[in-house]
């Protein structure tokens, strides 16, 4: 998938894979990974300074974990994310609904 594709939606892709879960950088990348069946393989320079920023925002919060016997900082949405995970999932719905509209082949 282009990186152009992207723009503006990875925050919503962070966010989503961070609902109800606590998860390290790398954990993250693979749980984009599998969940669009490989077509989303973000490079660490992407996910991380990405991962910084929301938290800045206050839509993420982070602590440093001992997972698998390394240390990691993990991060989980904050109530302020859990908020901006919903209104990105309604803006995509309607998105989703006028692009298919249009692009659908209709009348």
């Amino acid at each position: 998938m282009k990186a152009d594709s992207l723009r503006g939606h990875l925050d919503a892709l962070l966010l989503a894979v961070l609902d109800g879960r606590k998860l390290h950088g790398y954990a993250i990348i693979e749980a984009l990974q599998l969940r669009s069946d490989g077509a989303l393989d973000l490079p660490t320079g992407t996910v991380y300074p990405a991962l910084r920023r929301l938290e800045r925002a206050g839509y993420l919060a982070s602590e440093w974990d001992v997972v698998s016997g390394r240390k990691r900082r993990t991060y989980r949405l904050t109530r302020s994310g859990q908020q901006a995970l919903a209104a990105e999932r309604a803006e995509w719905r309607e998105f989703t609904t006028v692009i298919g509209g249009v692009l659908g082949g209709g009348a």
